[in-house]
């Protein structure tokens, strides 16, 4: 039976947790008053974000968030986002990867697409 892979999805401005593993940016645009001292993170990789014409239909309404999932993992296919995102499956290998974006609810994010992908 295989093991579920350790993605985690955390606002960047929570704390590192101890079980975090490899922390990985994955807003296209960099978190308001955020250093990158403080964000505690490996990588940026805003190449697997959405599409800013995506973000800006989508604004976080909850009642779109499952067209939106949709219409993001169609995006997910797109050359440059599907290397991305292939970056992250290897970064996901046998170790925790935890998924940071700036989003007010991460449980209607982009990072949890991406976690749910990553998992599979």
């Amino acid at each position: 039976m295989a093991r579920t892979k350790a993605v985690h999805v955390r606002r960047v401005y929570e704390e590192p947790a101890r079980d975090d593993g490899t922390r990985v940016l994955v807003d296209r645009i960099w978190p308001r008053g955020m250093s990158k001292d403080r964000a505690h993170l490996h990588e940026w990789c805003k190449q697997v974000a959405p599409s800013t014409e995506l973000r800006k239909w989508y604004g976080h309404v909850p009642d779109r968030f499952e067209e939106f999932g949709r219409r993001y993992r169609e995006e997910l296919k797109e050359p440059e986002r599907a290397d991305a995102l292939a970056h992250l499956r290897e970064l996901a290998g046998d170790r925790p990867l935890t998924l940071l974006t700036a989003t007010k609810d991460p449980g209607i994010s982009a990072a949890r697409v991406l976690a749910g992908l990553l998992r599979a």
